[in-house]
Formats: structure tokens, sequence, C-alpha cells
């Protein structure tokens, strides 16, 4: 069903959905988070987590699939003209789509043989590139604490390339209570810590793991650092002191599935 062209930016929904690109608050409030661009906005209706499709007034003809779609799931299309585009969009120049989602509740705890940790993590390129790694690698769950930068946020999901839809986000008031918790189910979980031991030197990985990786600029804090099961930092042979967070998140991830991977093919042929 296509709705009535909404041509003022003092449009109520105009305002609301414009709201959804600024601070986390206003996503809370309404439980909605605005998918920006057609790659997102397929992945929303791909996910069937599209609530209203959102389109350029002049773009109708260019985003006919996406039309065709949202229409034969009965999503309302909502037509807007460029200057209203432009206003709800968090991008300079939108591309002329987006998908207006409900937010997904988080979820309480994480069963995923994988999980990446992240202690107040506060740039959203950073958190939507983990996302982004976890959805790559499969099977795997994002563990955040309150000062991490919101997933929903339009630079998050712009990083995230749509695996907003496929990764299970947990929010962990007490990280340190949520470690405890985690060892008792059998993870164990690996600090990324510039006083750490070598990463490519540790020992086999179990079934269950959890990486932990601290604040761009603080790190871990210390009680987390003190229950993290090891700490490892990763090799630097040039003159950076540090790896960016989501780097080094992703080195890791990567290094753990290949050991599994490795272990996987030992598994299917013993003579290698």
């Amino acid at each position: 069903m296509t709705l009535p062209l909404i041509s003022s930016i003092h449009n109520p929904k105009a305002q609301a959905w414009k709201a959804l690109s600024g601070p986390a608050r206003a996503r809370r409030e309404q439980g909605l988070f605005l998918a920006e661009g057609e790659h997102m906005a397929g992945e929303a209706l791909k996910a069937s987590a599209c609530r209203v499709l959102l389109v350029r007034e002049d773009d109708q003809e260019r985003y006919s699939a996406l039309i065709g779609q949202a229409e034969r799931r009965e999503i309302p299309v909502q037509p807007l003209s460029d200057r209203v585009m432009a206003a709800v969009c968090d991008v300079r120049a939108p591309q002329g789509v987006a998908a207006v989602c409900p937010l997904p509740a988080l979820t309480k705890t994480l069963e995923t043989p994988t999980v990446a940790a992240l202690e107040d993590v506060q740039d959203p390129g950073n958190v939507g590139t983990v996302l982004r790694t976890l959805d790559a690698l499969g099977g795997g769950g994002l563990l955040i604490t309150p000062g991490c930068a919101d997933p929903f946020s339009p630079k998050a999901l712009r990083a995230s390339m749509g695996a907003v839809f496929r990764v299970p986000v947990c929010m962990a008031e007490d990280l340190p209570a949520a470690l405890r918790d985690y060892h008792q189910r059998g993870y164990r979980s690996l600090a990324g810590a510039l006083d750490g031991t070598p990463f490519y030197d540790r020992p086999p990985d179990p079934e269950k793991i959890l990486v932990l990786i601290g604040n761009e600029g603080a790190g871990l804090s210390g009680p987390v650092k003190a229950l993290a099961c090891e700490r490892f930092r990763l090799p630097m042979r040039g003159e950076a002191e540090s790896l960016n967070a989501a780097v080094a998140c992703a080195v890791m991830l990567y290094d753990i599935e290949r050991r599994r991977l490795e272990g996987e093919r030992v598994h299917a042929d013993p003579s290698l």
C-alpha cells in the first residue's frame, strides 16, 4: 500500500523518523530505528524487519523492486519529498530509500559458541564493524556494556552492513557479573591487553570462547582484566602502539575460527 506523499518536514511522522537518527533515547522511546540506503533497506525486508519503507518521491521507479517486495508483504510504502528525505536521513546525500524497523529486544544472555564482549567501545563504527565480523564468521553474538556506542545508531548500522539483523546483541549492565556467569557456563574469556602474553602462543581453544575488547583509549577496566581467564597481545613489529579495537577483535576472532576449521579438517581426515 502506497501512502500519500509527505512533503513537509514539519509533518509529525517525518519529525519522529528524523529523531531516529539522533540520540539513542529517541530510538528507545519509539522502539524503532532507521536503516538507510538500498542495501540496508533490502536487508531489513529480507529479515522481515521493515515496518514502513520510505522512498524519495522521484526514486520510486528506481526502487521498484524494493517497493514490490514491501507491497507483497503488505508493508506500507511512504513517498517523501526530496527535502523531507534529506531531513529524515543521517547522511548528507541520502540514496532515496530507507526502512523504519522495530528495535529488537536485546538478548538476555548469549548461547553462541563465540562471543565478542565490548567494554565501553565508544566509536559506533567499531561496534558496527565487530557486528559485521561476527556475521561473517557465523554463529557469534555481541555482548556490550552501557558505555558502548548504540549498535542501532546510523554510523554503527552502516558499518554493520546488515549484520545487525542477524547477530544477537546482549547488554551487560554489570560486565564482571556477566563474565562470572559465562565462566560458569563453560566459556573461556580471552582479553585483548598490551600486557598480555603472545596471542598466537595460546593453548588450544575451548568449544565456547569469549573475546574481551576494551575502550579505544583506556582499554579494559581493572576488574574485567582481573576476571579474564587469559590476557593476550597481538604481535606488533612496527611502531604502532596498538591496533584499532575492531581490527584487534577481528584478528582474534578469525584466528580462533582458523583453529576450529583446522580441527574440523583433522576430524574429517585423521591422516592430516
